[in-house]
């Protein structure tokens, strides 16, 4: 597997620890995670499974049922 040297400062090297201590990871799975993560090319299956779950979004018109006319605006 191909390894890559990171260069960090000590502020963002303690934030990467804690955050892979959080994740219950080692930083080396962390920071693979992250970077799966930030480069996928496409959408999680949970958002997917979410396409069609709400009806469609109203039109402008169907918004403005009901509505008074606008004012005329100033010049």
């Amino acid at each position: 597997m191909p390894q890559v040297t990171l260069d960090v400062d000590d502020d963002t090297m303690a934030r990467m620890r804690a955050a892979a201590e959080v994740a219950g990871l080692s930083m080396s799975a962390w920071l693979a995670q992250l970077v799966h993560e930030r480069t996928r090319t496409a959408w999680p299956p949970e958002v997917v499974a979410l396409a069609g779950s709400w009806r469609d979004v109203p039109s402008a018109e169907e918004l403005r049922e009901g509505q008074v006319a606008d004012v005329a605006r100033e010049t």
